[in-house]
């Protein structure tokens, strides 16, 4: 009797949705592309967190136009052809008005193609290889700076403070690592520092020791590193054990910035400065609560990758207020009229140089101080001063 109850209060309850014309609250449905297993699955993690966290607030105060956002996030695992499969999936199966994430370059190129391709819009939050806003897609919009700006603070802190001479440049052998480097190498042309070396390597590499004791030959002033966590970590831990000792180590953000570089890096870590993008402490609003509130949640600390997640679900939710309807076309020309903050800084997507809906963001340098990332530079905002110069052996406790 109770399962003959059960089941006919299920079909009176549905004959009344029926007859009442009721239907379950809609949603607006947006593809996320992030790597969340694989090499890069650290990056995924901070970045699918923060998307959750930005779009669960929004929907919170009442979503968009009376809709809540539902996220689809699908795992690219760091390949440009699984990035090309799940997107195609997400716009012919899924029916996703537009598309947000973006974690390597490699891959996010790969998806732009697919977006431009089937006319959605795509807003790029990490992905920084410059061909992604060059290549003349209308399309595509990027939140964050291009690889070949990621070096802007980098710049006047080697000009005002290290002043060096030599330069050494390691990368990874992807479209992010080999951009990274071909721009630095441009800017110590400019500044009139000697390229003594740049070299690439493969990703997850178990031995840099080759590589490096012909760093160690050569002697630079500066050691310049363009990798992921688990390269970035074992670059610095086997020139802790070669003795290399340059005048700084630079890494150019992304594996330098994350927690997981100083776990697994530990004391090799210490003193290391990095380009970033982002820090807790701006002034931007809503930067330190989200910062506090990931913290809280997570038990874990976040970074510039998670913030440019968190500022992209506030764009996509501002573009889909302001569009004028949900069709692709409408929600393109609603990114393209954005004029936004968030906890990432202000965002408006302009044409400059080569660039085609680029955000142009100030970039920052942060440092490994008694195994915490302090934002060193510029001094006027610092959260704690350059140490400089630095004792490497003293440092790494020799």
């Amino acid at each position: 009797m109770k399962r003959f109850a059960r089941i006919l209060f299920c079909v009176l309850f549905t004959m009344g949705l029926l007859l009442t014309g009721a239907s379950p609250a809609a949603a607006v449905k947006v593809g996320i592309v992030l790597p969340l297993t694989g090499a890069e699955a650290k990056f995924g993690e901070i970045e699918k967190r923060s998307f959750e966290m930005a779009i669960a607030e929004i929907n919170k105060r009442g979503g968009v136009k009376g809709e809540k956002i539902e996220l689809i996030i699908e795992d690219d695992t760091g390949r440009p052809d699984v990035g090309r499969s799940v997107v195609e999936k997400l716009i012919t199966k899924d029916k996703v008005v537009m598309l947000g994430g973006g974690y390597s370059s490699s891959v996010t190129y790969a998806v732009a193609g697919v977006a431009q391709q089937n006319r959605i819009p795509f807003l790029v939050n990490t992905g920084s290889a410059d061909n992604i806003t060059t290549s003349g897609w209308d399309y595509i919009f990027r939140l964050n700076p291009p690889v070949s700006e990621y070096a802007g603070a980098i710049e006047s802190l080697l000009t005002d403070i290290v002043k060096p001479q030599t330069v050494v440049i390691l990368h990874e052998n992807s479209l992010f690592g080999t951009s990274g480097a071909k721009s630095f190498e441009a800017t110590c042309k400019q500044l009139g520092y000697k390229v003594l070396l740049k070299q690439g390597y493969e990703a997850g590499g178990i031995d840099f020791k080759p590589v490096l004791v012909r760093v160690k030959q050569l002697n630079p002033d500066v050691v310049y590193m363009v990798s992921y966590i688990m390269d970035a970590s074992l670059l610095m831990k086997q020139a802790k054990e070669l003795k290399i000792t340059p005048k700084i180590f630079i890494g150019g953000a992304a594996g330098f910035t994350m927690p997981e570089f100083r776990k697994n890096a530990q004391v090799a870590s210490e003193k290391v400065i990095s380009a970033t993008l982002w820090y807790q402490n701006l002034k931007y609003p809503g930067a330190m609560d989200y910062f506090k509130k990931y913290v809280k949640t997570y038990k874990s600390e976040t970074e510039y990758h998670g913030a440019e997640a968190y500022a992209a679900g506030q764009i996509i939710a501002d573009a889909l207020i302001r569009a004028k309807s949900f069709k692709p076309a409408d929600i393109k020309q609603a990114l393209s009229e954005t004029y936004a903050m968030t906890v990432f800084g202000p965002v408006k997507f302009i044409s400059y140089a080569k660039f085609k809906n680029q955000n142009k963001l100030p970039t920052y340098v942060v440092q490994w101080i008694n195994g915490k990332l302090e934002l060193v530079w510029p001094a006027n905002i610092a959260t704690k001063k350059f140490v400089y110069p630095v004792d490497w052996l003293k440092t790494w406790k020799y």
